[in-house]
C-alpha cells in the first residue's frame, strides 16, 4: 500500500475483496433461490423484506468496524504496535459484546418492527420466524466482521475470501438439507446462515489467535482499552449512524414499496439480490480508499493520498459502468434464477433499470466517503450522506410519491440516482478541500 505503482496494488488488494463478497452474496442468494424454488412465493416475500430491517439494526455496529479498520492500518503503518494491540483486543472484544446486544434487540422487536414496515399478513409470520432465528447468529456476525475488517486493513484480503468460500459453501449445503429435505421453510434458511457464520467467526478468530506478530489477538486475556475505544468509536460511530439513517430510510422505502402489492414486492427483493453483486463489487474501492489512505498517513506519504483518490475513482466507474450494464443486459434470466413467475420478473426488471444504469453514482459516492473516512474525518461524510441521500428520499417519499400519478415504484426509485449524484458532487468538493489542507499543512513542515 506504500509503495510502488498505485493501480496493479489496488487491484491485487480489491480482487479477493471483491470475490469475498461476491461469494458471500451467492450464498445468502442461495437462500432466496431455495426458498424462492421451494418453499413458495409468500416464503419468498417474507425473507426478502427483512434485509432493510436487519441493516437497520447491524449498521451502527458494522460502523465500529470501520474505526477499527482505520485505526489498525495507520497505527501498523507507523509501527505503533502497542496502540496496534490494544486496538485489535478491544475490536474483538466489542464484537462479541455487540452481537450479544444485537441478538437480544433484533429476537425481542422482530415483530413489532415488521408491523410497523406494513409488511403484510400473508408473510409476517413468517418474516419473525426467520428474523428471530437470523438474529441469534449476530455474536458471530459481529465477529467475522471485526476480524476480517483487521485483515483488510494490513491488506490481507486472501484470508477472508478462503474463510468465507469454506462457510459458505457449508450454507448452501445446509440450505438444501434444511429446506427441501426436512421442509423447514424460512427457518431453515436462516439456521443454515447462523451455523455458516458462526464457522466463518471460529475461523477467523483462529487465525488472529494464531498469528505471532502485531496482529496476534489474545483470546485468554481479552481487554478493553478505553482510549482505543474512545478512537475507534470517533470515526466508527458517526459511520455507523450513517448507516442506521440510510437503513431506516430504506425501512421507509420498503414500507412504500409494501404499499404497492406482492408482486412488486418479490419483484423488488429479487432485484435487489441482483444489485448487490455489482454494489459490493464497487464496495470493495470503498474499502480500498480507506485502507490505502489510512496507512499512508500513517507512514507520513501524504502526497500519495489524491493520486490514491483518483486511482480509486477511476477503478469503480469502470467497474461499475461493466457490472451495471451487465445486469442490465441479462436482466431477465437473472431474475428468473430467483422467481419463475413472469409477473415478478417483470416487477424486478422496472428496479433494476432504474438503478443498474447510474449505479456507478453510488460507487463514486462510497469511495469519496471512503477516502474522507481514511484520512481520519468521519463527522463531515456523515452529515453530507444524511442530508444529500437518506433526507431527500424521505422528502421525496413524502411528498412527491403520494400523488396519485406519481404513486408507483418507478416513482421510489428514482430518488436513489438523483440522491446519489448530489451526495457525491458534495462529498468531492469536501475531499478537494482537505486533501488541499493536507498538502499546505506538509509545505509548512518541511
Amino acid at each position: 500500500m506504500l509503495n510502488g505503482p498505485l493501480l496493479p496494488n489496488i487491484i491485487k488488494f480489491t480482487i479477493p475483496l471483491m470475490l469475498s463478497s461476491i461469494l458471500q452474496l451467492l450464498f445468502n442468494a442461495a437462500d432466496i433461490v431455495v426458498v424462492g424454488q421451494y418453499a413458495g412465493d409468500s416464503s419468498l416475500g417474507a425473507v426478502g423484506c427483512t434485509g432493510s430491517l436487519i441493516n437497520l439494526l447491524t449498521n451502527l455496529f458494522v460502523g465500529l468496524s470501520v474505526g477499527t479498520g482505520v485505526l489498525v492500518a495507520r497505527y501498523f503503518a507507523s509501527k505503533q504496535n502497542k496502540k496496534l494491540k490494544d486496538t485489535i483486543q478491544t475490536s474483538m472484544c466489542i464484537s462479541l459484546i455487540s452481537g450479544i446486544v444485537l441478538a437480544i434487540v433484533g429476537v425481542t422487536f422482530a415483530r413489532p418492527i415488521l408491523v410497523l414496515m406494513n409488511a403484510k399478513n400473508a408473510i409476517l409470520d413468517k418474516a419473525v420466524i426467520y428474523l428471530t432465528i437470523y438474529f441469534l447468529g449476530m455474536p458471530s456476525m459481529m465477529v467475522y466482521n471485526f476480524g476480517s475488517s483487521i485483515l483488510r486493513s494490513v491488506g490481507d484480503t486472501r484470508r477472508p475470501l478462503v474463510y468465507l468460500t469454506i462457510s459458505g459453501a457449508l450454507n448452501v449445503c445446509l440450505n438444501l438439507l434444511f429446506v427441501i429435505v426436512f421442509q423447514m421453510d424460512v427457518a431453515g434458511v436462516a439456521l443454515a446462515t447462523i451455523l455458516s457464520q458462526t464457522l466463518s467467526a471460529v475461523l477467523v478468530v483462529l487465525c488472529l489467535v494464531r498469528e505471532k506478530g502485531e496482529l496476534h489477538f489474545d483470546i485468554l486475556h481479552p481487554y478493553v482499552d478505553l482510549s482505543r475505544l474512545k478512537r475507534i468509536a470517533r470515526i466508527g460511530l458517526p459511520a455507523g449512524f450513517q448507516g442506521v439513517i440510510f437503513s431506516l430510510a430504506n425501512v421507509v422505502i420498503q414500507s412504500s414499496v409494501n404499499d404497492l402489492g406482492d408482486l412488486v414486492i418479490e419483484g423488488n427483493s429479487i432485484a435487489m439480490n441482483i444489485e448487490g453483486f455489482v454494489y459490493v463489487s464497487m464496495n470493495a474501492f470503498h474499502h480500498a480508499a480507506i485502507s490505502f489512505t489510512s496507512q499512508n498517513l500513517g507512514a507520513g506519504k501524504q502526497n500519495r493520498i489524491r493520486p490514491i483518490f483518483w486511482t480509486v475513482e477511476a477503478s469503480v466507474i469502470t467497474v461499475g459502468t461493466v457490472l451495471g450494464y451487465i445486469a442490465l443486459f441479462f436482466g431477465r434470466p437473472l431474475l428468473g434464477i430467483y422467481s419463475g413467475n413472469p409477473e415478478i420478473v417483470d416487477a424486478g426488471m422496472v428496479r433494476l433499470w432504474m438503478i443498474m444504469s447510474t449505479y456507478l453514482l453510488c460507487g463514486m459516492m462510497d469511495v469519496c466517503v471512503g477516502s474522507i473516512r481514511g484520512m481520519g474525518y468521519s463527522i463531515m461524510p456523515t452529515i453530507v450522506s444524511l442530508i444529500g441521500a437518506c433526507f431527500l428520499r424521505l422528502i421525496w417519499l413524502w411528498t412527491v410519491f403520494p400523488i396519485p400519478r406519481f404513486h408507483n415504484a418507478s416513482m421510489i426509485y428514482i430518488t436513489y440516482p438523483l440522491s446519489w449524484a448530489l451526495t457525491f458532487s458534495v462529498h468531492l468538493i469536501c475531499f478537494l478541500i482537505l486533501s488541499r489542507k493536507f498538502k499546505e499543512n506538509r509545505q509548512k513542515n518541511a
